[in-house]
Parts: C-alpha cells; sequence; structure tokens
C-alpha cells in the first residue's frame, strides 16, 4: 500500500503518529508524512519521508498573545456528550472554532495536500483528528481514510451529538459552521460534506478503552508507543534511583505555543524538594536558567527525552499533554495533571483521577503546598500505582503498531 499521514504543524501530534508509520514502512508498504514546512525537520529526523505543503500558520505567534484562549469555554471540548450540552452551546463552539482554529490549521495547506494525494495516489490516508484538508485529499483522490488520535475522541463525540441535538431545530434555522466550511473547502475538488469524511471511515484510537468517552464510529484499538523526538539516555539514567523519583515536566510544545508556563515551577521546586524523594524538572533551557540555584535533590534536565525518563519515576507532575499523559499511561507511573481546559485535557485528567491512578488540576488551583501534598500522596499511597498498573496492563493488552498494520491491510481492501 501507499500510506500518506496528513498532520497538524504541532509536533507533539506528529510524534503520536511515527510508531505506526514506522510499522508500515518496516512491513514494506510506501510511507509519506504530509505537513506543514515546519514540521520537515522533525519528520525526517524520525527516518521518514517529509512532504512539505502549503504554508506555515500563525497559530503559535497568536497563541502566545492570548494566553487564556485555553481556558475559554469554546476551547473546552471536554463535556460535549449528549446530555451533557444543549445545541446551542454547541454550535457556539463551532462558530468559533472553525475560523479562529480548524480552518487556520488546515486551509493554508488543503490545496497542496490535494494535489499531492492526486499525484502520488494513496491506498489509505490516515489524518489528525484536526486536519480535515486530510479528509477532503482522501476523498479527491479515491482513497481509504482514518483517524489516528492524540487525544479522547471529543471532537468524534461532539459531532455527534451535535448532529443528534439538530434534529430537533427546524430545518430553516439550521446552521452547521463546520459543514458549511468543508463544502467551501472541498467544493473546488468535488468534494462534499459529510460526516463520513468528518469522521474517517475508521478511527485508530490509543486511549484504554475504559478511558474513552463514548462513541458510535468504528474504532481499531493502538497501543500507544512512546515517541518523544530525538533520545539520548545519559549516564544518570543508567542506574536505579536511590530515593523515589518524580518527574516535574510542562511540556516544551505547550510552553513555546503559549510563551511560558502556567505555573509557579520555582516555588511547585521548592515545595517538591521537601520530600524524600528526587525530582527531576524536565523543562525547556529557557525555564531551567531562570530557576537559579537548586536544592541537592532537585535535577534540571532540559533535553530528557519521557521515554527514558519515566520508566524510572515513582509520580510524575505534568500540564496534561497528550504525550506527557501518555508517555506515563503505559509506563505506570501515577499522575499529576495540572491543566488549562484546552481540547479534552479535563476529560482525560478527571477519567484518569476516576481510575484511581492520579489527580487532576485546574492550573489556577495548582499552589505549590496543594501540588507537594497530592505528589506525596501518589508517592506514599499504594492504590495510585495499582490503578496505574492496572491501565499499564490494559494498554499493553492492546495490539501494538505492527498488528494494526495488517489490520489496516484488510479495511483498504474491503474498501
Amino acid at each position: 500500500m501507499r500510506v500518506l499521514f496528513a498532520g497538524l504543524p504541532e509536533k507533539s501530534h506528529l510524534y503520536t503518529m511515527v510508531p505506526l508509520a514506522w510499522a508500515l514502512t518496516v512491513a514494506g508498504h510506501e510511507v509519506m508524512m504530509a505537513n506543514a514546512p515546519s514540521l520537515t525537520p522533525h519528520i525526517t529526523g524520525a527516518g521518514l519521508v517529509a512532504a512539505p505543503v502549503g504554508t506555515d500558520n500563525a497559530m503559535h505567534r497568536d497563541m502566545s498573545g492570548s494566553r487564556d484562549s485555553q481556558d475559554a469555554d469554546v476551547a473546552n471540548w471536554s463535556r460535549l456528550g449528549y446530555g451533557e450540552v444543549d445545541h446551542e452551546s454547541l454550535l457556539g463552539r463551532y462558530r468559533v472554532s472553525v475560523p479562529w482554529g480548524f480552518a487556520r490549521y488546515n486551509d493554508p495547506v488543503v490545496d497542496d495536500l490535494v494535489a499531492l494525494a492526486r499525484y502520488w495516489k494513496p491506498d489509505l490516508v490516515v489524518r489528525d483528528p484536526l486536519a480535515y484538508a486530510g479528509g477532503i485529499a482522501a476523498r479527491a483522490c479515491g482513497a481509504a481514510h482514518a483517524r489516528l488520535l492524540w487525544c479522547a475522541d471529543v471532537y468524534g463525540q461532539a459531532r455527534g451529538t451535535f448532529v443528534e441535538l439538530a434534529r430537533d431545530v427546524p430545518e430553516e434555522q439550521r446552521e452547521d459552521p463546520l459543514a458549511e466550511w468543508i463544502e467551501e473547502r472541498g467544493g473546488p475538488y468535488g468534494v462534499p460534506c459529510d460526516e463520513e469524511l468528518l469522521n474517517g471511515q475508521f478511527t485508530l484510537d490509543t486511549l484504554p478503552p475504559s478511558l474513552r468517552p463514548p462513541s458510535g464510529l468504528e474504532q481499531v484499538s493502538l497501543r500507544y508507543v512512546p515517541y518523544n523526538g530525538p533520545a539520548v539516555r545519559w549516564d544518570w539514567l543508567r542506574e536505579e534511583p536511590k530515593r523515589p523519583r518524580i518527574c516535574l515536566t510542562l511540556g516544551r510544545t505547550n510552553s513555546e505555543a503559549y510563551g511560558g508556563d502556567y505555573l509557579p515551577v520555582g516555588d511547585i521546586l521548592g515545595e517538591l524538594a521537601a520530600l524524600d524523594a528526587e525530582v527531576v524538572a524536565a523543562l525547556t533551557p529557557d525555564t531551567v536558567e531562570q530557576l537559579g540555584t537548586l536544592p541537592d535533590n532537585v535535577r534540571a534536565a532540559s533535553g530528557v527525552a519521557l521515554n527514558t525518563l519515566l520508566p524510572s519515576c515513582a509520580a510524575v507532575v505534568h500540564h496534561g499533554g497528550w504525550g506527557s499523559f501518555s508517555t506515563a499511561l503505559v509506563n505506570a507511573v501515577p499522575q499529576l495533571a495540572l491543566s488549562t481546559l484546552v481540547a479534552d485535557q479535563e476529560l482525560r485528567g478527571r477519567s484518569l483521577e476516576d481510575a484511581g491512578a492520579g489527580h487532576f488540576l485546574h492550573h489556577s488551583e495548582a499552589g505549590a503546598a496543594r501540588v507537594a501534598e497530592l505528589t506525596r500522596r501518589l508517592l506514599e499511597e499504594p492504590s495510585y500505582t495499582v490503578a496505574a498498573r492496572r491501565l499499564r496492563d490494559e494498554s499493553a493488552a492492546m495490539p501494538g503498531p505492527h498488528e494494526v498494520v495488517g489490520t489496516l491491510e484488510r479495511l483498504v481492501a474491503a474498501r
């Protein structure tokens, strides 16, 4: 097969795609990773073939200028199941998210992506759930079409809720910003909007089933395999820690996109250092430089990949990002997520808390003393580790990328 990955220009989203792209390549399939030009070095750095398309957008520049946008109601997609939201509220999210989010990610690349797909003629397009341009390209070239999630499937769930609620709205009053935008962008290529185009013919979901929101879509389970970019196993990671190890990480992409962290990092490290533990602050170089002298049991480690660090940790404190959350999950590390409300972060945080494997706090509630107290509980109360291991085992039982290749071959052949 020829498989075209259509990504969003975010490193953390790209990294979720890399293990499946490797597995397809090793199985003898042709793989190409299409994305905005700024992602090209990250794709080639992962040993994959990049296809730069379109132009880079200004999302990160604008995000750093509106830091409060992560906590706006329209940015939170975590409570949008049927019975949790009314039609007007969900419509309001689409009215804002389509022009200010979805379109700004997709419009700069859609024309080049369709041209690439029609030239290369892939059998399968695997796209980011927000890379709607990938759905248009798949339909334009006749390829099968799947979404690969970097999140709980809140966008698929919200779409299903919206369609259901819209049935009660008089037809002459119905408004659908997402479908109208897709119709406009797909029109030049003879691609109309329908629910299959928006949701894919099937969805590759890397969350353990017990943490997923309800879905009526066709799902293919895919075990999450951590890839955190270039990695070095430093000498201090080649021996067991003498005390329980805590990782504090706030996500490089998140910090860069929003022009800094939301938390009092120095105060939190000071409180964590008072615990009987070793603390590793996996932070950006700029953040580390601002910290000054650190306590003896705190190590600043900018440039350490989480897949090399978290297996040795007894707890992790992080910002709620997908890579940190999932890498901790598959390594059975109890988690404390100090997050905004953007995308699915509240849903994942609450699901983890309900499973007993950690805690979720909105960043405004994350005072240093509170963070230290919850982290101490993660270290000292065995129930958190038991629950984290249960989720680890559930994830480990899911098919790995090499097993899913055969499933993809069959699904594509059937279509």
